[in-house]
């Protein structure tokens, strides 16, 4: 088991009281697994997966992975199980825009201290940017961009991918082809991925689906 999740809650507070987002999640995933999150906007899929990766405290349960209790761990210790052990996918890119793609690629992997130039080159021209190493995010377009996101992911070799909405911000074609990709480079490397969709077709390519309502999986 690679992630176990124990009655995690979060709230935030509003403008008169706290605002329950989690009311208790349970969830497991395994090594190698592709998890599909849904739920309609507001249900706290995002929060949950910001738990997941450290980005966030939870209010109370636990959150274990790879036989690290993360939920105990300060802001340091959350730091370091992301350097080594999670990448994050977000939907809006989070490149460095004073990077070229090769240095973006080279990153996270730098920051675990598990770069291979070689293994940067092969992801990259996996997704198509062989040709683009020089060159720097505003000058991608979108779908470009979210390549060499999920490059950097996969270049520090996580046990664990999340991705937020990864396909969000690009037209249908190119959703569908980044997707492919995705799931293709996430399979050779035997890491778990997680993934916040809105889309029935996106979830439906992965192995299993968690749907999201008031605060409780179902």
């Amino acid at each position: 088991m690679l992630l176990h999740v124990t009655d995690l809650k979060k709230s935030y507070a509003g403008a008169d009281e706290f605002i329950p987002v989690l009311r208790g999640i349970d969830m497991e995933v395994t090594s190698g697994e592709t998890m599909a999150l849904t739920g309609e906007s507001g249900s706290g899929k995002s929060t949950l997966l910001h738990l997941i990766g450290g980005l966030d405290t939870a209010d109370s349960g636990s959150i274990v992975m790879n036989g690290q209790d993360i939920s105990s761990m300060d802001d340091a210790g959350r730091a370091a199980v992301r350097r080594h052990s999670v990448g994050i996918i977000f939907q809006q890119f989070n490149l460095i825009p004073s990077l070229d793609v090769s240095a973006n690629i080279a990153f996270q992997a730098r920051l675990a201290g598990v770069y291979n130039s070689a293994k940067a080159d092969e992801l990259a021209a996996a997704l198509g940017l062989g040709d683009q190493l020089r060159k720097y995010p505003e000058q991608l377009s979108g779908g470009q961009q979210q390549r060499v996101a999920i490059a950097r992911a996969l270049a520090a070799k996580p046990r664990l991918i999340l991705a937020d909405e990864p396909t969000g911000n690009l037209d249908e074609a190119t959703a569908a082809e980044v997707m492919a990709q995705m799931l293709a480079l996430v399979a050779q490397t035997g890491a778990a991925l997680v993934m916040v969709t809105h889309s029935p077709r996106l979830a439906g390519q992965m192995g299993r689906q968690l749907h999201l309502s008031k605060g409780l999986l179902a």
